[in-house]
């Protein structure tokens, strides 16, 4: 079983928002990979959408606990499937890639990342596949703290199914 953890965080209110990179590549995934609309999942505190590709079952996973407590939701349904870090893949934005671009990575710190690093806290480990949506750095009169929590702009929001199909097909 393959899980993937988006990051975001939930609601209307963050739906477009550059934190929210991982919740909106999960949505492409489910339409992708023609998967049922995402439940939410109260056990996991987490919205899932679950699949079939090829012969092995796959978890998309949205924690709904916002973004600097995705590890509670993340450790929970891992725990719960048994689920080794080699079959974890987490998707979130990353302030020091540029817009446009994406990193994978594996077993690397959370470089400032509040969800990431409640991940590694949560589940006691940082081996697990990680792909890193660049939004880039916020212009120097915006805090980051704020530019995360601010809507992709029209420009942007343009290129992201292209960004979101570069890495679907690196996957």
């Amino acid at each position: 079983m393959k899980f993937i953890i988006g990051l975001g965080n939930p609601g209307e209110k963050y739906g477009h928002t550059r934190h929210n990179a991982g919740f909106l590549f999960l949505d492409f995934l489910r339409a992708e990979w023609n998967f049922p609309p995402f439940v939410e999942e109260k056990k996991f505190a987490s919205a899932v959408s679950a699949g079939v590709r090829g012969i092995e079952k796959t978890l998309l996973i949205k924690p709904e606990t916002f973004m600097n407590r995705s590890g509670e939701a993340a450790a929970t349904t891992i725990n719960f499937y048994k689920c080794p870090p080699s079959d974890i893949l987490v998707v979130h934005d990353d302030l020091d890639i540029p817009f446009g671009s994406w990193k994978a990575s594996k077993g690397s710190g959370p470089a400032g990342h509040n969800g990431v690093s409640d991940i590694i806290e949560k589940i006691g480990t940082k081996d697990f596949q990680r792909i890193r949506i660049g939004i880039g750095r916020p212009p120097e009169n915006i805090p980051a703290d704020r530019f995360v929590l601010e809507s992709f702009t029209e420009a942007e929001s343009t290129r992201l199914p292209e960004i979101f199909e570069d890495i679907f097909q690196s996957l």
